[in-house]
């Protein structure tokens, strides 16, 4: 699900993998997989797998899938492919993003993917000041000398964050992340939340604030909402197998998660390897019920239904509660998917002729205290035919304004770039708003969150197979969860689970 935010020493407090824009050669019919079927009047399927969800881990497990010999039909309730990854197509011509968006060092899996199918990436734009608007005052701050990405807030609240920061790293590494629930002080971790574990460490009212809009910024969620222990798991997850996670990583634009952006946008990746499954994947079919008949599953969907010996569910868990099961899940499995709500986002990108916050020696990244919008980023296409600016509306904010109209949202929005970039901001040649709060087969992003207790007691039924019912999304990594990489991850797993017992 990323942006960004400043942080002591080298640490900037980013957003997930949520959108981005580039003059791409792809309309809004190209956003769709050109070869896909859609559900209406279709002939029953029987396959060997059946997949529900074409995002970046069903279509990578079907991929996987395919590739070893075996016959699979993705069902995907919208009329579109990608998940939580989709492209918004703008008026004056290009594409923007609406969800999962930038890369990242030791985001393997995403990158190894888009190179295969041709999708080549280029930096995400970092030159220039970035901007702090706090207590009511603007400062323009470089990134890029000996303190690094450190905001101006005083000495104290530094010292103070570098403390905590430091200190999530430390606990971080003491999760297995496997199995977050087994770490020796799980149980402690997952009695408190973020919030009560900030109140007690971040001591310095300035630094505080750095990690109140860093925990926004990461999982669009307030501190009050998160488990301790799941906010430990995420940093834990923000590596590889070689390379533990750390803060840093997660936060960072240059050398961390928001370094790159994919050319022609994230959602070609999604649109290519849908396209190379060709009528396999099956638009407009959401999934109703997955009954248990014989030796084989049938799976309804609007307009079709298709017979497998083995489903993969590769949707948020929510999403993946509001099938009905026959026979029923396991009450453990049920009520995990009940407690991991989505988190609150929404992106608002504003496109002007040019990128003129650069001429003024910005780089379009905005860390604030207060306003719709609290971080921003430069969505410009790498050659600045146009200029984006990027806002994510999350947590609070995006709650309070889930009722409001687009131009209600879109007034707010452009005030506050105003009241960051100036007058010109007030005025763009378009603007396109992605609300995932709104979206019927999402109801919210980027990532589902835990509460305390959740990890401790219902972990261990976030993987295990029900039967013949096996779980993909990026909920269930072990690395990058909430992040396109982590999505990709999950569906390479799971092919290879449903591989060994086919």
């Amino acid at each position: 699900m990323a942006r960004e935010r400043q942080l002591p020493r080298t640490s900037r407090i980013s957003r997930r993998s949520l959108l981005g824009g580039t003059a791409a050669a792809v309309g809004a019919a190209g956003l769709n997989a050109a070869n896909t079927g859609t559900a209406s009047a279709a002939a029953p399927r029987d396959v060997d797998v059946a997949v529900v969800g074409a995002g970046l881990a069903g279509l990578t497990a079907a991929r996987d899938l395919v590739a070893a010999g075996k016959s699979v039909a993705v069902l995907e309730a919208r009329d579109r492919v990608g998940g939580r990854v989709v492209g918004l197509t703008l008026a004056g011509g290009g594409v923007t993003e609406g969800g999962g968006e930038f890369i990242g060092p030791t985001q393997d899996r995403i990158r190894a993917l888009a190179d295969s199918l041709g999708v080549g990436t280029f930096a995400t734009y970092n030159t220039g000041k970035n901007l702090l608007f706090k207590d009511g005052k603007k400062t323009p701050y470089a990134t890029d000398g000996i303190l690094g990405s450190v905001p101006p807030i005083d000495a104290a609240g530094l010292a103070n964050a570098a403390i905590v920061q430091a200190t999530l790293d430390d606990l971080a590494k003491q999760i297995p992340v496997a199995a977050p629930w087994t770490a020796a002080k799980a149980d402690e971790w997952d009695r408190q939340t973020f919030e009560t574990w900030l109140r007690a460490n971040a001591v310095i009212p300035s630094a505080k604030f750095l990690f109140d809009v860093a925990c926004t910024s990461i999982f669009s969620a307030e501190p009050r909402e998160l488990s301790f222990l799941f906010v430990l798991f995420y940093i834990a997850a923000a590596g590889n197998a070689a390379n533990p996670g750390t803060l840093e990583r997660l936060t960072e634009t240059a050398n961390g998660a928001q370094e790159l952006r994919f050319v022609g946008g994230s959602q070609l990746v999604p649109v290519r390897l849908a396209a190379s499954l060709g009528d396999r994947v099956v638009l407009s079919a959401p999934v109703r019920t997955i009954a248990k008949s014989g030796e084989k599953y049938v799976v309804t969907a609007d307009g079709i239904t298709v017979n497998a010996r083995k489903v993969v569910v590769a949707v948020p868990p929510p999403l993946a509660a509001r099938i009905s099961y026959d026979p029923l899940l396991p009450a453990a499995r049920d009520q995990l998917t009940q407690r991991l709500p989505m988190a609150s986002v929404g992106k608002a990108i504003a496109v002007y002729d040019t990128p003129f916050w650069r001429a003024d020696g910005l780089n379009g990244q905005v860390v604030s205290d207060t306003g719709v919008i609290s971080s921003t980023f430069d969505n410009s296409p790498p050659d600045a035919s146009y200029g984006a600016l990027m806002g994510f509306i999350e947590a609070d904010e995006a709650r309070k304004l889930d009722g409001a109209s687009e131009a209600e949202v879109r007034a707010a929005v452009l005030k506050d770039y105003t009241t960051y970039f100036g007058a010109k901001a007030a005025s763009p040649t378009s603007f396109v708003l992605q609300r995932w709060n709104n979206e019927a087969f999402t109801r919210g992003g980027p990532v589902s969150i835990a509460a305390p207790g959740v990890l401790t007691q219902y972990g261990p039924a976030l993987r295990e197979p029900v039967g013949g019912i096996h779980w993909a999304g990026t909920e269930t990594s072990t690395h990058w969860m909430g992040f396109m990489d982590g999505a990709v991850r999950s569906g390479e797993r799971v092919a290879k689970e449903v591989l060994a017992v086919l």
